[in-house]
């Protein structure tokens, strides 16, 4: 495998996808990163047809998509990279994404802006490519005005990208795209619910569907931010990958169809003893037909809760999460558009792309959150059902059922939770339990001490139950590259040959250090105390 990461003359030179980009001294470059970039090229690629074809339509024009990337395009798309670092990401859109018009490469740092123009005159993309130097947020709060405008706006900054969502939704045109990445999982994914309420304005969970918890979190609080100006978001995709969550929406204005808002928002109660979940909607629609208008619907406020005060299946008491997006999070037909794309695409890490595009074109596109089978299990002790013989048991029975591109092990169905329970009870009763392990005031006890109401077919294989990513032995799911392996620094210590790994700093940071009289050997403790 060629090396990405090459030294020279005190240089650092990388090269990725189309692109050769070089700087001196420490630069942030993540080459965990490639697949996310790779997903943006096949998403804007996308997104450039989709909206060029839209644009034609409004307007009558009969001009073809320019299919070739690399050359500049009238009436294409203005692109906004708001902290563009190196300038990679920019340069590989340009070089790469079909129907550009104009990139405005922007990052505060005048060294950042300096290599940005070097590495743009390297790569021949000084017609396509702008670097600039300004403040991200006075940018794009700047570009308000009729005619300055994006077409796309990139948002990929270190951690929690949310100070900077009320400009972006203002300043990109109608229809445009907003592409987002968040980085502060441990934030998002429950580890500290009360930093995640004042960065995200929603409390986190601890759940195995943590993951898809995080996206529908960011993509409530980008929608919050787009409801304020009269706007609304459509999810075109949404990711959960590696260290992080990428999602791609839309922005349009309706000030009318931002009412619909609320029902498409819900609060997720959790029972602290199975882990059962219900989601109850902060608003519901309901039909209100009039001889006028016999489409007309009524804005109205759920009653609740949806969950007794306490766990129906176990007995205990219930966390209380969000609001999070209850609406899809991925739009099929764009994901098939990128799934075409992908298996024609020469693009790095195209095998994974291929991978996790099929997973997520085979999810349920209308069930929010998944559960875990092995987490199941666990909680009644139960030898671990085999996950094609519980899908098998959903299917038989009526159900609809998929895996989650978030979790190995998911189980995203429309079943509700009796059903599921019933046919763990189902199971263990083909599979005892230990009897000691019937302890009173468990979840386990309250659970398996209850029939089983039916009897669940686990022998017969249901056909839909092994989907397509499997039986082909796609990447799906891949597992971590390298030790230590993470979103690295902030901009230091980020590149070490081919290896990408966290700080050495950030190893054994919690360990105690030892203070200057404690160290006797003479070394250099202000080492440890930076650490």
């Amino acid at each position: 495998m060629e090396n990405p990461v090459e030294k020279s003359l005190e240089k650092l030179v990388i090269r990725e996808g189309s692109a050769v980009i070089e700087s001196e001294g420490h630069v942030f470059y993540n080459p965990v990163q490639e697949f996310n970039r790779d997903l943006s090229i096949l998403v804007l690629s996308s997104f450039s047809q989709l909206l060029w074809e839209e644009n034609v339509a409004r307007k009558g024009d009969s001009r073809e998509f320019p299919r070739e990337a690399g050359i500049k395009c009238e009436g294409g798309l203005r692109i906004l990279e708001a902290l563009a670092a190196t300038g990679l990401r920019s340069i590989r859109y340009a070089l790469e994404v079909p129907g550009i018009q104009e990139i405005l490469a922007n990052d505060l740092s005048r060294k950042a802006v300096q290599d940005i123009r070097v590495n743009v005159e390297r790569n021949g993309v000084t017609d396509l490519v702008v670097p600039n130097e300004a403040d991200a947020l006075m940018l794009m709060y700047t570009s308000m005005r009729p005619g300055m405008r994006f077409s796309a706006i990139d948002l990929d900054p270190y951690g929690c990208p949310t100070r900077f969502l009320d400009a972006a939704v203002q300043s990109i045109v109608d229809g445009g795209l907003l592409l987002v990445t968040a980085t502060d999982m441990a934030v998002l994914a429950g580890n500290s619910p009360e930093s995640c309420f004042v960065k995200y304005g929603s409390i986190s969970l601890k759940s195995k569907a943590c993951h898809e918890i995080a996206i529908r979190i960011l993509l409530r609080s980008i929608e919050s931010h787009a409801t304020q100006y009269g706007r609304y978001i459509q999810p075109l995709l949404s990711i959960s990958a590696d260290f992080y969550i990428r999602v791609f929406v839309r922005i349009f204005s309706s000030p009318v169809k931002c009412k619909k808002s609320s029902s498409k928002q819900s609060l997720v109660f959790q029972c602290t003893g199975c882990d059962s979940f219900t989601l109850q909607p902060l608003g519901v629609l309901r039909a209100n037909p009039t001889e006028k208008n016999p489409d007309q619907i009524k804005y109205a406020i759920p009653t609740g809760p949806f969950v007794d005060s306490t766990c129906t299946h176990c007995g205990s008491r219930h966390h209380i999460g969000g609001p999070i997006w209850s609406d899809p999070i991925h739009d099929v037909g764009f994901v098939e558009k990128l799934l075409q794309r992908a298996t024609e695409s020469n693009l790095g890490t195209a095998k994974r792309l291929l991978g996790q595009l099929t997973v997520i074109r085979e999810e349920l596109p209308d069930i929010p959150l998944y559960y875990s089978v092995d987490k199941l299990c666990s909680i009644i002790k139960v030898v671990t059902m085999p996950v094609l013989k519980f899908r098998s048991a959903l299917l038989h029975a009526g159900f609809r059922v998929s895996y989650s591109h978030a979790y190995k092990n998911s189980l995203k169905t429309d079943a509700p939770n009796r059903v599921l329970w019933d046919i763990l009870r189902c199971w263990a009763e083909r599979n005892p339990v230990n009897p000691e392990r019937f302890i009173e005031g468990t979840p386990l006890k309250a659970i398996l001490e209850q029939k089983s109401q039916c009897d669940y077919n686990f022998n017969d294989i249901h056909p839909d139950a092994n989907p397509e990513s499997r039986r082909n032995c796609l990447s799906r799911f891949p597992g971590n590259p390298t030790a230590h392996w993470g979103p690295g620094t902030r901009a230091t210590l980020m590149i070490g040959g081919t290896t990408m790994m966290k700080s050495v700093r950030n190893q054994n940071r919690r360990t105690k250090r030892p203070r200057d009289e404690d160290t006797a050997n003479g070394q250099d403790v202000k080492v440890l105390k930076n650490a």
